[in-house]
């Protein structure tokens, strides 16, 4: 019987969460792409982005899914730090929706609604009514799955063991260590909510210990977000931490309300005192509505308080995702608007030869931590290639003189070049990650001829680069030599290589990364040379 009760429980439990999947996933693929343009777009109206927070989360039945789209706009420089901070905070309230729905007590007609929900995603042919589908579907098995999970506990009523570790939720510091330990195992709120839902209902738990219980809970969502967060930038770290501060100083102002005010539980509980699910369903709606309404005046203390504690660390290469030089009001004023691009472009420039320098490093050394910089620095340069070029798109729409017109045409090259560069950067990180995947070493000769034919590249990257800045086209000369030199050299290394080959003095895997190393080279060398060129229009 108790092997029985723990599958039931745990099979209940998978209904529930793949019920709320089902739910989130329809209602996204039907809002997704519309929501997402809202959430891009938010203004710095505070106010607008606790709304929009709020209705996303109501929509996608997930605090943790808002915070991770959070953390990824953040990281991606299409949002800023105070502004997700505004939607973290609307998206505790948007959390509520699914523990009011579970208080309804649906349980009686959820085998209806699951059974339509199934009719629709089968026989129905229009994606749209399928994806509608999917979003009865997960409704239904959202509270067959509860109710599933309420039955198997019912025995439990029963179990002296069981009823007395309940019992010592009443303590404020082991219902919320419970709370938090329990959501973060599960990661769902609303799936921990539902579940101390239910065994309110069995008379399992009374409001006085649940409390304590979804303080605890706020808490264990963030772990979701905490995660995403591993390995971004260090303001995607910090929107996690936001959603994290801003729910434990929640727990930390209501653990002191309860502690003055007691009465608010038997106040909560009058409210709908035949409903104990609704008693629950209410108390998380009063804690979140009110704590953001506490926090929403401070939430600037806040994001610098989280900016103290993980402050922007100076390792090797990073670069935030972030124009500097080019804004929309550049483009009021025509006579700037190129000097403008060209200094972003030196800095886009200056960026990738950067990466290419890191890349060598991470090469040579094995190194797979400069391997991850390598890769996050690449994509702060798409996002510089991205955001550059839609400003000289716009930039051709003001009045600008036909050879400047015709300058700007030659600056896309340029933006090409250098994010190929950096691409070329990543290929070798990724290089680096199969040698130390499949732990071969290269001959010294081969690491020899590499090392050489890299410093070439590196000075002819040098060189084009200071051209395009100063416009000095009488070293033009210089270049075409490097290239020249550089042309030699990687097909002297290939009658090297495949000599070594024929010797058996190199095998075949590493041989793969010797040529396509000497090919990144010649790439590299070759976009090089068009950067340089680029000035000639000047």
């Amino acid at each position: 019987m108790g092997i029985y009760m723990v599958f039931s429980l745990l099979g209940g439990l998978g209904l529930f969460l793949y019920g709320m999947k089902l739910m989130s996933d329809g209602l996204e693929k039907i809002a997704g792409d519309r929501m997402r343009r809202v959430l891009e777009v938010l203004t710095t109206n505070r106010f607008a982005a606790v709304g929009v927070g709020a209705a996303v989360t109501a929509l996608v039945q997930s605090s943790s899914a808002t915070t991770v789209m959070m953390v990824g706009f953040v990281n991606a420089g299409l949002m800023s730090l105070s502004q997700a901070a505004g939607v973290i905070m609307g998206a505790n309230i948007g959390t509520i929706i699914t523990a009011q729905l579970i208080a309804f007590n649906l349980n009686d007609i959820a085998p209806v609604v699951l059974f339509i929900g199934m009719v629709m995603v089968m026989f129905l042919k229009r994606r749209r009514l399928i994806q509608f589908g999917d979003i009865v579907l997960g409704f239904g098995m959202l509270f067959v799955g509860l109710t599933l999970m309420s039955e198997s506990m019912v025995p439990l009523q029963e179990v002296e063991a069981f009823t007395s570790f309940l019992v010592n939720f009443k303590s404020p510091i082991v219902g919320v260590l419970a709370g938090a330990l329990f959501t973060a195992v599960i990661q769902s709120s609303s799936a921990s909510v539902g579940i101390l839902q239910a065994l309110a209902v069995m008379g399992l738990i009374g409001l006085d210990s649940a409390v304590y219980v979804i303080l605890g809970q706020n808490i264990g969502t963030c772990i979701t977000a905490i995660v995403s967060a591993i390995g971004t930038s260090t303001n995607s770290k910090r929107t996690a931490g936001i959603h994290l501060a801003f729910n434990v100083i929640g727990m930390m102002v209501y653990m002191v309300v309860l502690a003055v005010f007691p009465q608010l539980v038997d106040w909560v509980v009058s409210l709908s005192p035949d409903n104990a699910a609704r008693q629950i369903a209410n108390f998380h709606a009063i804690f979140n509505i009110s704590v953001t309404i506490l926090l929403f005046p401070v939430i600037d203390y806040i994001v610098r308080l989280v900016s103290i504690i993980l402050p922007e660390k100076s390792t090797p290469g990073t670069v935030e995702k972030r124009l500097i030089y080019l804004d929309e009001r550049i483009g009021q004023t025509p006579q700037i608007v190129l000097s403008q691009t060209i200094k972003e472009l030196n800095r886009m420039g200056s960026i990738t030869l950067e990466n290419f320098k890191l890349s060598l490093e991470a090469f040579f050394g094995m190194d797979e931590q400069k391997v991850r910089s390598v890769m996050e620095i690449e994509k702060t340069v798409d996002f510089l290639s991205d955001n550059i070029t839609r400003y000289m798109i716009a930039f051709r729409g003001i009045d600008l003189s036909d050879s400047d017109l015709v300058l700007l045409g030659q600056l896309h090259h340029a933006i090409i070049d250098m994010e190929r560069i950096s691409d070329r950067a990543e290929n070798i990180a990724e290089y680096t990650l199969t040698l130390i995947d499949t732990k071969e070493k290269m001959s010294s000769q081969a690491i020899d001829e590499l090392k050489t034919l890299s410093s070439k590249t590196m000075d002819i990257l040098k060189l084009s680069l200071d051209i395009f800045e100063t416009h000095d086209t009488h070293q033009t000369e210089t270049l075409l030599a490097l290239k020249k030199e550089i042309d030699i050299m990687q097909d002297d290394y290939m009658d090297s290589h495949i000599r070594r080959l024929q010797d058996q003095h190199c095998r075949p895997h590493t041989g793969v990364v010797f040529t396509n190393m000497l090919a990144t080279f010649e790439r590299i060398a070759s976009h090089a040379v068009n950067i340089a060129y680029s000035v000639d229009v000047r």
